[in-house]
Formats: C-alpha cells, structure tokens, sequence
C-alpha cells in the first residue's frame, strides 16, 4: 500500500519506518522539501522510504496519515491540499495539545469538539478515522511492548475506512479483540481528552511504555 505520512516528529518517522519494514510505500513529508530528519529518515530506509512536502506525502499516498503537532494539523492539511485528500482514508493520530504554558500541556480543543472533528470538517472528502492518538509511539508499532492485550481504539463516520485502518492495526500487531469502535468522529474528543490523564500517568511512572486495557464482563 501507499501511505503518506505528515510530520516528521517522533511518531511520524516511528510510525513511516515500521510500515515500511512491513512492506509498504512511504512518503514523508514536512513543509519544506529540504528537512533534514525526513530526508536522513528516507535514506536510512531504503527504496520503499522517501521524503517530500506535505503535498507530495498527500498526493502518494492511498493512506494518508496526520501525525503533525495538533495545534498545526489543519494548517498542514491544507498545505497539503485538499484535492490530494479527498476519498482518501485519513488517519488523524495527533491530538491538540498546547504547551505554550509549560508542562503539562492543556487541550486548545476540547469538550464540544475535537480535532479529528475539526479535521472532518476541514475536509469533508477525506475519510477521517481517529486513532492511535492514546499510546506513545513505540507502543503504537510495538504493541508487544506492554505486556499483555490492551486496547486501541477508532473512531469515524465511514465504517469502510475504518476498516482500513483496523487492517493497518493488525499489521501492526494489535489483535482484533484489542480494537474497539467507538462510533462516529465525535468519539474523537474522549479520545483527545484522555491525554490529560495519559500525560499525568507518564509523568507518574517515567516511562511512555503502558496502555489501557477495557475489561468488561
């Protein structure tokens, strides 16, 4: 499969490099052609991995993935643009999270809307579908990390390519008792509101490397 991947931060190229070990095409792409870490990260790679503008990412990929920094995500989507998003699966894993007051980071969007809603929004051709926005990065390719089955979760107004992204999981390694649907794209603002407790529960243990697990009768 071709995938597009914006941003260049941790969980891009960390996310870009296990797809492509697992044998797809990717693009990575940031705002200038001529970044750095996107360009090493390619090189690294090999022949599946290349680097490019956020457009060039977009207009690869039959995925496209947002892993830019939320409070920049629909500036990057639409310098992306929004002819090279429209039908496609777009899997929105940032989350909207401000640090220009310190640590810890408060949420710019929170409560009556969300993110992956404003996304949706944005750019009502693409097929937007929230997930892997509640792990860490390494967890998100290595579920393996955490000992045990834990729980991942999507979310989105098109069941087709919620699918898509649920294939993408398994691949990945997160078996599908571990994937839980929440519904429609409003479900992203739980998703998205979860980081306050996501990141006092880092903060606590020193470590990245855990999850949740629902446990229902």
């Amino acid at each position: 499969m071709r995938i597009g991947i914006l941003g260049t931060g941790t969980v891009g190229r960390t996310l870009g490099a296990r797809l492509v070990q697992l044998g797809h095409e990717v693009v990575l792409g940031a705002r200038q052609a001529t970044n750095e870490a996107a360009r090493q990260w390619a090189s690294e790679l090999g022949e599946r991995a290349a680097a490019g503008t956020f457009a060039d990412a977009a207009a690869h990929g039959e995925v496209v993935v947002n892993a830019t920094a939320g409070v920049a995500s629909v500036a990057a989507l639409q310098a992306a643009g929004a002819d090279r998003l429209d039908g496609k699966v777009l899997v929105d894993v940032a989350n909207p999270l401000d640090s220009s007051a310190g640590m810890p980071p408060t949420l710019s969007i929170l409560n009556t809307d969300s993110l992956g809603e404003a996304i949706q929004r944005q750019f009502p051709a693409a097929r937007v579908v929230k997930a892997l926005n509640t792990i860490n990065a390494n967890v998100m390719v290595d579920p393996a990390r955490v000992p045990g089955e834990h729980t991942v979760f999507v979310a989105g107004n098109d069941p087709a390519a919620k699918s898509v992204v649920v294939g993408i999981l398994r691949e990945l390694g997160w078996p599908a008792s571990s994937v839980i649907d929440l519904g429609d794209i409003t479900a992203a603002r739980g998703l998205e509101m979860y980081l306050a407790l996501w990141i006092r529960l880092m903060l606590n243990f020193g470590t990245a490397d855990f999850n949740i697990k629902v446990v229902r009768p």
